[in-house]
């Protein structure tokens, strides 16, 4: 992906005009591994991305101590005014597993270590596990990492012993006294060892990798500070499209977020006073720093669509540009930027107007994100007159995790078009105003929302990262399927299922679940239940659970639940207990218009492509003004008004029904894979239309074309049509004011034993409010566009029954029940057509019709779609039956989507109905339940974004009583004699021969010292063989031969030597020689040999 001679114009022409030059070697993500703030792996950093979760933090004490070094003055020396950030929350290292011995951890940089996790995740998620076989020649390294790890730090500050010494000395600290301190201080810092040099060293990151998995392609490090990520990306690009590798691994790596780079974003200063980063907001005041490890697979497209390769997304162009000369070398440049833009834009051969997000660098720096917007817009245009182009950066939820940054951008996008989500930025209360002005192409997207595609073009994205240095990096992205082919299950709760003969059995398996485990034992306990899991069977116990952490308090409750002597119970925590054998029909309902509300069912929306496709069916098939995902899913409203005129938008009739209708019909369409199965339909007034569809009387298209219309004629010609009152009382009193005061209204709604509703002309509703209030009746007005099932919208039957002939009417799968005869539909077309017409001026007889939904046996009453209105009326007519009504939506959007249906479905599935709970989650565990469970490591070693360290023996406070100078008695100068010299001693024959004697028994002390090295060296050469040996069984690799155990000689220690002035006798030196075999089993040799190893390596002795 090579820049292939586009010039770098700056005017918006440059993209339309030379968009000819399109990039040649289209490139595929296929692999990612990621560990960023609160997320271990691809999935928890989707699910933190979607959800909106906030994952800065306080600084841990693992990187450094608040109290030393912050001041929220930025202007105090030597401190950082910051103390929040983003963090990697602590990982189980296996030292094993990437054959590094334990006791040189601490002498590598934890970039480098953590490296080889997101690397291998990488890997794995691409499909090339490192123990498959693959072409690992034609794999290639390439990342971005700055040029200083964090070991650096420690490692040189070590070497300051010399000024510290000069410290102590000027401050009169005594030698002693000073060494004791130089010694203390430097236990503060990782001590320098052989395995330093290379532990400290950027280009590591890339070569351990390399090395680890045994690839022999390029492997290297490209700095180009906060755009590094892409920077690899780039060089990535240009590998494959060269032909030089055929798989790139590639991304960004930081964890340097010590008190050494706080100080750095101090003192710029870029960091945010108030702490909170805020990108993009009108309040922003600077950016927070974070940890990150971001990598990518890369691929060819053609290749890895010859291979069935999964996906991401498709890269399409990167572009490149420096800012020049002109303004600092940390100040951003908008005309730099837009050079990178259009060399972007040029390469991949489209135009801006076709993305649809830009995941931007936004570090929350007011100028920062100023100069991005202004570039940005200068490229983009204007709209006309709606923006519709979604502007987010993950750092408002994870900092800036510098070199990592693009790579934590890269990844939130590739998994956006992946899934089919356009995600949330978080922290904005009101954008900038540069973002607003004008015909903006651009708003922020605050809250997640399913991404519809356009019918002109695939779903595209952009992703920015910008360095100091004016180091520039735009990249272009598509999506590979139009489609979604799967769920996301990636914020999805845990449904644990358990079903046996009696409530014993159940009682066993809920004390048979571990409570103290991991996330992915929690997931796999889980999938493992809903396997086993029988409505069959006599007794059922189900529950939601959201984490791992909860799982405990929730078994408790569980077990509390099984003491009730009910057949169906439940807790409002999601616990359902059931032990009935008989269970009655099922019967679906669909909602009317009223049940609308912004944001409805999105958590479903963007987790199912059932329900996806269902809304892309209805927002190109409907002629709405600014398309219907955009009034069900709107952008975001920062003011009261903007709220108000939200709403008010979707309640237009012409726009509730058919957005109601693809709402319910898309949640229906996915939620029927869990084998819910309807022996009967219903819908309440509009609901009726979404009822016939799903039975099967007509096509989707056709419901919500005839929706729109129907929505349309029922609003009318903009003439006042009449509205509607609610009123709270019994429908005898109701009927009973409609007689006595004569008022020219109707019951139009019949909903429930105590609540109807009354339609007609305004001047009677206003009649009817105040005698409602006179007799104590409470009633609301309604917000309607006309006096719906009444005469005032009759005009609207005719046509509506002229367009419902010219659809195809088949009959349905099972009884449609009609509101105005409370009886089900009848099979012949025409009079499917006529009923369905009449409907429009007709009143709804809910409560009859729910009656004879009963008498015909159905017990069960599930409803799908926005709201649980009709729950709530089920509820109330069938009060003190044996009934139950359940709605999909039970939180009315307060609780997560999948949340509500696990309840929906645990419910069912404990009444004994024949739910597929299977299903959740299907792939995972199809692919991990089907794999043996991986045996626990024999060693981890908990490891943070800091530098791992050995927890050293602490020095005991000094007992020394320190002296101030100042206080000793000044020293008296004295004269002494000049000395007198002193003959030198005359040597003695006695003394010469004890000279001679002595030197004798020294030598031979020497010579049996160089026989004890000599032996020394033998056993250690056999204990490095040993070793070997034993690390080779550790990771599983044959040992050529056998190691032989040599003899060894014992020594007994010489007597000390004996001053010169004193005769020496020479003592005889006893050796004993005993071999291993007479003194030790096999069994002890191996003990000691494996102790030496443990103490040598760190390596567990087992």
């Amino acid at each position: 992906m090579t820049n292939s001679g586009a010039q770098n114009n700056t005017s918006k022409e440059s993209v339309t005009n030379n968009n000819t030059t399109a990039l040649a070697t289209p490139l595929a993500i296929v692999g990612i591994g990621c560990l960023f703030p609160q997320s271990e792996n691809k999935d928890s950093y989707w699910a933190n991305i979607k959800g909106g979760v906030d994952s800065i933090s306080d600084i841990p004490e693992s990187h450094w101590r608040v109290a030393d070094h912050y001041d929220p003055d930025p202007k105090r020396p030597d401190h950082t005014y910051g103390k929040r950030g983003g963090f990697l929350d602590p990982i189980e290292f296996n030292p094993l597993e990437f054959s590094i011995q334990p006791n040189i951890l601490e002498a590598i940089d934890t970039s480098q270590l953590l490296g080889l996790v997101a690397a291998r995740e990488a890997l794995k998620d691409a499909g090339y596990d490192p123990a498959s076989d693959f072409a690992r020649d034609r794999v290639s390294v390439l990342l971005g990492v700055t040029g200083a790890l964090e070991m650096v730090i420690p490692l040189g500050a070590r070497l300051s012993h010399p000024a510290w010494r000069k410290a102590l000395k000027g401050a009169g600290v005594p030698d002693d006294v000073a060494q004791d301190v130089v010694e203390r201080i430097a236990d503060s810092y990782v001590p320098w060892q052989e395995n330093s040099f290379p532990g400290l060293l950027g280009n590591v990151v890339a070569g351990r990798i390399s090395k680890q998995f045994d690839l022999g392609g390029t492997n290297s490090v490209i700095d180009a500070a906060c755009g590094s990520s892409l920077s690899a990306v780039h060089m990535a690009a240009m590998e494959l499209s060269c032909g030089r590798s055929d798989m790139v691994i590639t991304g960004g790596i930081d964890t340097f977020n010590d008190v050494f780079m706080y100080t750095c974003f101090s003192k710029t200063p870029a960091l945010s006073p108030s702490n909170i980063i805020r990108p993009f907001d009108s309040h922003s005041d600077g950016t927070l720093i974070g940890e990150g490890l971001g990598v990518v697979v890369l691929k060819r497209l053609e290749d890895a669509e010859r291979d069935n390769d999964r996906i991401y997304a498709v890269i399409r162009g990167i572009g490149t540009a420096s800012d020049g000369k002109k303004g600092a070398i940390y100040e951003p440049s908008a005309d730099g930027q837009k050079r990178t833009l259009y060399d972007a834009y040029q390469q991949a051969g489209i135009e801006p107007k076709t993305i649809s997000l830009i995941e931007a660098h936004g570090t929350g720096t007011k100028v920062g994100d100023a100069t991005e917007i202004s570039a940005l817009r200068d490229v983009y245009g204007e709209s006309d007159g709606t923006p519709w182009c979604a502007l987010g950066s993950v750092k408002s939820q994870i900092g800036h995790t510098k070199a990592s940054a693009g790579s934590a951008g890269l990844i939130k996008t590739a998994l956006a078009l992946y899934n089919k989500v356009l995600p949330p930025t978080i922290n904005v209360d009101q954008p900038q105003e540069v973002i607003t002005t004008g015909n903006s192409p651009f708003y922020v997207n605050t809250q997640i929302r399913p991404w519809l595609s356009h019918p002109d073009h695939p779903r595209r994205a952009a992703v920015s990262a910008f360095g100091f240095g004016g180091s520039n990096f735009h990249c272009v992205l598509e999506e590979h399927e139009p489609k979604a082919n799967s769920c996301d299950w990636s914020t999805a709760p845990q449904i644990i299922a358990l079903s046996g003969t009696d409530k014993n059995s159940l009682q066993q398996q809920l004390q048979q679940i571990p409570t103290d485990i991991s996330a992915a034992k929690f997931k796999r306990v889980a999938a493992q239940s809903r396997v086993d899991f029988n409505s069959a069977d006599a007794q059922r116990i189900l529950f939601v659970v959201e984490s791992a952490e909860e799982l405990s308090a929730t078994i408790a409750n569980a077990q509390k639940l099984l003491t009730s002597d009910k057949t169906l119970a439940n807790t409002p925590t999601g616990i359902w207990y059931g032990n009935n054998s008989q269970r009655g029909k099922l019967a679906v309902l669909f909602p009317g218009q009223g049940a609308q509300y912004p944001q409805m069912l999105v958590d479903l929306a963007c987790h199912a492509p059932q329900f996806l496709n269902t809304l892309n069916t209805a927002h190109n098939t409907l002629n709405i003004e600014n398309g219907l995902n955009q009034l069900i899913y709107p952008h975001s409203a920062y003011s009261d008004d903007d709220r108000s005129a939200t709403i008010k938008k979707l309640q237009a009739t012409q726009v509730a029904q058919p957005a109601i209708g693809a709402v319910s019909l898309g949640a229906w369409n996915y939620i029927k894979n869990y084998g819910i199965t309807a022996n009967a339909w219903g819908g309440h007034s509009y609901g009726e239309l979404t009822a016939l569809c799903a039975a099967g009387c007509y096509g989707s298209e056709d419901l919500f074309r005839l929706s729109q219309l129907r929505g349309e004629l029922m609003a009318g010609d903009g003439s006042d049509k009449g509205t509607m009152l609610a009123v709270s009382s019994s429908l005898a009193k109701i009927e009973q004011l409609l007689t006595e005061e004569k008022l020219d209204l109707v019951l139009a709604n019949r909903n429930t034993p105590s609540q109807g509703v009354l339609s007609g002309s305004r001047s009677e509703i206003e009649r009817a409010t105040q005698l409602c209030k006179e007799r104590g009746l409470r009633c609301v007005a309604l917000d309607v566009a006309a006096a719906f099932h009444s005469k005032l919208v009759a005009a609207a039957s005719e046509p509506f029954l002229s367009a419902l002939k010219d659809v195809e009417i088949k009959p349905a799968d099972a009884p449609v029940y009609a509101n105005k005869t409370a009886a089900p539909y009848p099979e012949e077309s025409n009079s499917i057509r006529s009923l369905l017409a009449d409907q429009i001026a007709s009143p709804v007889e809910f409560v009859q019709q729910v009656e004879q939904m009963y008498a015909s046996g159905i017990t069960t009453f599930v409803e799908v779609g926005p709201g649980a209105r009709l729950t709530g009326m089920v509820g109330k007519i069938l009060k003190g039956k044996e009934a139950q009504a359940i709605a999909l939506d039970s939180s009315n959007g307060k609780r997560s989507g999948l949340n509500d249906l696990a309840r929906l479905l645990i419910q069912l599935a404990a009444m004994g109905y024949p739910i597929q709970l299977q299903n959740w989650d299907s792939e995972y565990a199809q692919r991990e339940l089907s794999q043996p469970e991986s045996p626990a490591p024999r060693m981890t070693v908990t490891l943070t974004g800091a530098n791992y360290r050995k927890k050293a023996p602490e020095r005991p406070d000094s007992k020394r009583n320190l002296v101030d100078a100042n206080t000793l008695p000044k020293p008296v100068a004295q004269v002494t004699a000049a000395p007198t010299p002193v003959a030198p001693p005359t040597a003695s024959p006695d003394s010469l021969r004890a000279l001679q004697d002595n030197m004798l028994v020294l030598q031979r002390m020497q010579e049996d010292t160089a026989k004890l090295h000599n032996q020394f060296l033998e056993g250690q050469a056999a204990a490095v063989q040993t070793m070997r040996s034993l690390m080779d069984h550790q990771m599983g690799v044959a040992t050529p031969t056998s190691i032989a155990l040599s003899t060894t000689t014992s020594v007994a220690p010489a007597p000390a030597v004996a001053t010169v002035q004193q005769k020496v006798i020479a003592q005889p030196v006893a050796t004993t020689v005993t071999t291993s075999a007479a003194t030790n089993t096999d069994a002890d040799v191996s003990a000691t040999l494996l102790e030496v190893v443990a103490e040598k390596t760190g390596y567990p002795q087992e």
